[in-house]
């Protein structure tokens, strides 16, 4: 293995996709970040000693890919992992809050008993962009009444503001663009 990775040197493990999923746009990929197990695991570790002093009771996974960076963390810290799904694909009796896109609308949902009220959550996604699906997201804790502790990011797109979306709410990521 390559010792040699940093926190810093990350974003040499994505790629950059043109015009996807649309003309104009110059997709993320972070799947190339993924299959090198080092880069992976200098990723995980960036997010999870952000976290490791901070009592946190759950990690919430975003679908698809938090669940990649959730459920790791989650194991990480020795907390349990709650995903948050799509309209439609979770089993059990669920809560759910429906929000903008730029073309209409999605919901997204968790089981009524993902978290416990009172609890502290992290809420962890790959990539934060405009802001409003990890807006929704808060808002669908914030419903379990539980204590959002921080919003935490492999990737943010600094230029699209979504920051701005999410504000009262401790927000890292670990590579910026």
């Amino acid at each position: 293995m390559n010792t040699t990775i940093t926190p810093d040197s990350l974003k040499q493990y994505i790629r950059d996709i043109p015009d996807f999923p649309k003309e104009g746009i110059i997709f993320k990929d972070i799947t190339t970040l993924l299959g090198n197990g080092e880069a992976f695991k200098i990723s995980i570790d960036a997010l999870t000693e952000q976290y490791k002093d901070q009592s946190i009771d759950y990690v919430v996974g975003v679908e698809a890919r938090g669940f990649l960076f959730g459920a790791v963390i989650a194991y990480q810290l020795g907390v349990g992992f709650v995903p948050v799904r799509k309209k439609g694909k979770l089993p059990y009796k669920t809560q759910s809050v429906t929000y903008d896109l730029e073309y209409g609308t999605d919901t997204v949902e968790v089981h009524e008993d993902g978290v416990e009220a009172g609890s502290r959550v992290l809420i962890v996604d790959d990539l934060l962009a405009t802001g409003g699906t990890i807006k929704a997201v808060a808002d669908l804790v914030s419903k379990q009444k539980a204590e959002i502790v921080s919003l935490a990011f492999l990737v943010e797109l600094t230029f699209l503001n979504g920051r701005d979306k999410l504000e009262g709410y401790d927000v890292y990521s670990v590579i910026q663009y």
